[in-house]
């Protein structure tokens, strides 16, 4: 046994793949790769390995490994959400307004980043959009960013990938960004149209207003 009570190695009853399951099971949240690794006492390389394989598993089952930047949990299937809305007696969900998908796209592709350079990229202010994606649980608050006032950095989140139906960040479709001043150091940047797929919710998985 190590320091933190976990075996220094897996035993041969249960693969590494079928330990990280159990675990994620019970966890109430995501958990880092680091923290998975502390506890099997495998290596970091290990779980991400296994944690891939997890994830092909699952990709046409009803549960899904849902992976936002260096976390990772278990989550249901997008297209099961209305049958499990049912079953838990959820009520009705309402869409996102088109300036919260609008807003919402900025930070899911210039992610992290701050209120001031949302509003740039807008020309509106974002406050109020920024509470509503906030109470959903759609964006939070990943760090400071340097410079005067270190003003906060919002990134997406694990509730993001749910009401996209993504497993992670990666999966989302490619989108072109030009500057509005090209050539110009630092310019303002302006999102454009995606080259291919546009990121659109999926069926049934916006979240309860």
């Amino acid at each position: 046994m190590n320091t933190d009570g976990a075996p220094q190695a897996l035993t041969a009853d249960l693969a590494l793949p079928a330990l990280l399951e159990a675990l994620l099971f019970v966890a109430d949240g995501p958990q880092s790769i680091p923290r998975l690794a502390s506890v099997t006492g495998a290596s970091n390389a290990a779980v991400q390995a296994a944690l891939l394989e997890l994830q092909e598993h699952y990709a046409t089952r009803g549960l899904r490994l849902q992976r936002t930047r260096d976390q990772v949990q278990l989550t249901t299937a997008p297209a099961a959400t209305p049958y499990l809305e049912l079953m838990l007696g959820v009520g009705g969900r309402q869409r996102l307004s088109q300036a919260a998908l609008e807003t919402l796209a900025i930070v899911a592709y210039r992610q992290p980043v701050t209120r001031p350079q949302v509003d740039e990229i807008r020309g509106v202010n974002s406050d109020s959009v920024f509470q509503n994606l906030l109470g959903k649980g759609l964006v939070d608050e990943v760090g400071r960013a340097d410079g005067p006032g270190r003003p906060v950095l919002y990134g997406t989140t694990p509730t993001f990938l749910q009401h996209f139906g993504l497993n992670e960040l990666g999966e989302m479709p490619d989108l072109l960004v030009e500057p509005l001043i090209p050539g110009a150091d630092g310019g303002q940047m302006e999102l454009v149209e995606p080259a291919e797929d546009t990121l659109q919710p999926a069926p049934d998985s916006q979240p309860a207003s």
